[in-house]
């Protein structure tokens, strides 16, 4: 990837400040699609809402960097270590009561009809 002639399939172009001036504002192609979006330092504590990226500017054109990305948060938030629950096997709300639940609640609450009041 160095050299005047490199030609990585992933670059950004970088067209300005955000608004709060923390960030850029770039333009980042990839090979199957484009985006827009905002480059900024990372802080701990604060969120990730995106790839954690290097940007490595090019010779005689530093606003085109060619991007490797550090992280990718589309690829590991469904295959991450954490495995994902998969769709409820039946429709409707999630169903949270389970049995000693619902006899606890009997227990308590089924009092009869002559105590009401």
């Amino acid at each position: 990837m160095e050299g005047e002639g490199n030609s990585s399939q992933d670059i950004v172009i970088v067209h300005g400040r955000t608004e709060d001036q923390q960030g850029l504002k770039v333009l980042r192609a990839r090979p199957e699609r484009v985006e827009l979006g905002e480059v900024r330092p990372l802080k701990e504590g604060q969120a990730i809402f995106g790839d954690i990226v290097q940007l490595k500017p090019r010779a005689g054109a530093p606003w085109i960097c060619d991007v490797e990305t550090q992280f990718s948060y589309s690829q590991n938030r469904s295959g991450g270590e954490a495995p994902r629950e998969s769709a409820p096997r039946h429709p409707g709300p999630a169903r949270v009561a389970t049995d000693a639940y619902r006899q606890n609640w009997d227990a308590i609450w089924n009092r009869g009809s002559s105590d009401l009041n």
